[in-house]
């Protein structure tokens, strides 16, 4: 087991405080549950040599239409290419406490063969997985802390994080290209480090666009929804201080709409639902989704307020790491996918987008630079800021 300190008692410690938000068999074996509703729900009895997997999410559900369902998704695609051998459980931690959501990976350890984690809350696994080396672990979007707090590595997880940032930094390019009063904004939930990289990334994204693709886009933040990261530093933008607050995301949609905003990338939970409300009321304001196609949930009428959605492929990278459990190569550690591996990027499906043409130029001649690390922008820790970043 290999320990780092890095920042990860600190952050851990911040966490505490905040509330949100990877054999053959029988085909007779029953179907796994798809059932997407609250709480602990019970999975069809596995076959012998099915895996049984258990998704542990806080706090919202998996059917939240974007992180917790993507990482659900890529599980079902696994059990589906597999003939419905294996089982998957949804359990729900509904605070986003920490604390609460090792508690709840603890109290059902013993009965699954894989545990799908997924957000920062979970961190803290790092010593339930130590002492269950037979278990597998699947952590998404935060790397595995001991009792200490400290960063650790370990055979039995699988953790992923993203560079989320390279996404906002699409999102940025599409807001600022795409604005008609010249101001745009970026709402996200809690100032962990992957909302923190949405934020500094979209406003590389836009900066880049006012520099290299003749865009003149202010960003605007209001001081009062200022965000704190781990660390304690202020890193602006605008923070609902939750990811499951709809009524907090409405005012505050409200709040940048009236600040003459008329493109805003919602990187903010359950909370961002309340932002995509303030848009549709508000008839001329577009909305850029998050870690999935976010389309369809921008149907306002025979309108919709979607202008593109920018993605994190966890969906994918779920599947691939329960394929390596069954064919054996499964390989833990603590890992941060990029556009390198297919990891991060944009919609581009026309159906699923109102971009123009020339948007979608700036976004698609973008892309390969930033896949291979012409352009980097700026991320919560990278030691790049939004207004100087390699390829700016």
């Amino acid at each position: 087991m290999k320990v780092s300190k890095k920042i990860s008692a600190l952050a851990l410690s911040l966490a505490l405080t905040l509330s949100l938000a990877a054999c053959g068999g029988s085909t007779t074996t029953p179907a796994p549950v798809e059932s997407k509703a609250a709480g602990t729900v019970e999975s069809a009895a596995p076959s012998a040599e099915g895996l049984k997997i258990a998704i542990c999410t806080s706090p919202n559900t998996v059917d939240d239409g974007s992180f917790n369902e993507d990482n659900y998704d890529g599980i079902l695609a696994f059990i589906a290419s597999r003939g419905n051998i294996d089982t998957v459980t949804p359990n729900q931690e509904p605070t986003g406490d920490p604390a609460a959501a090792s508690q709840l990976a603890g109290d059902i350890v013993a009965d699954y063969d894989v545990l799908v984690c997924t957000g920062f809350q979970y961190a803290g696994i790092g010593t339930l997985a130590a002492d269950n080396p037979e278990k597998k672990f699947i952590l998404v979007d935060s790397f595995p802390t001991d009792s200490e707090g400290n960063e650790v590595e370990l055979d039995n997880v699988y953790a992923m994080q993203f560079a989320e940032n390279e996404s906002g930094f699409f999102a940025g390019i599409a807001a600022a290209l795409e604005t008609q009063t010249g101001k745009v904004a970026v709402v996200n939930g809690v100032a962990y480090p992957s909302n923190v990289n949405y934020q500094f990334g979209f406003m590389s994204g836009v900066n880049y666009a006012n520099k290299n693709l003749g865009a003149s886009a202010e960003i605007v933040e209001i001081a009062s929804y200022a965000g704190t990261d781990v660390t304690g530093a202020n890193v602006g933008g605008n923070y609902t201080g939750n990811f499951g607050d709809e009524a907090t995301g409405k005012v505050l949609g409200q709040a940048l709409i009236q600040e003459g905003c008329d493109v805003i990338f919602v990187a903010a939970g359950a909370s961002g639902n309340g932002v995509f409300t303030a848009a549709k009321e508000a008839g001329n304001v577009k909305v850029i989704g998050c870690d999935v196609d976010q389309y369809a949930d921008g149907v306002n009428g025979s309108d919709n307020i979607i202008l593109t959605s920018v993605l994190k492929n966890m969906a994918i990278n779920v599947e691939r790491q329960l394929n390596a459990i069954v064919d054996g190569s499964f390989k833990g550690g603590n890992y941060t996918l990029k556009a390198d591996s297919d990891s991060t990027g944009f919609v581009t499906d026309a159906a699923s987008h109102q971009c123009s043409e020339a948007t979608m130029k700036a976004m698609n001649d973008a892309y390969p630079l930033v896949k291979d690390g012409t352009i980097v922008p700026a991320s919560n820790f990278n030691g790049n800021t939004p207004t100087e970043f390699p390829g700016l």
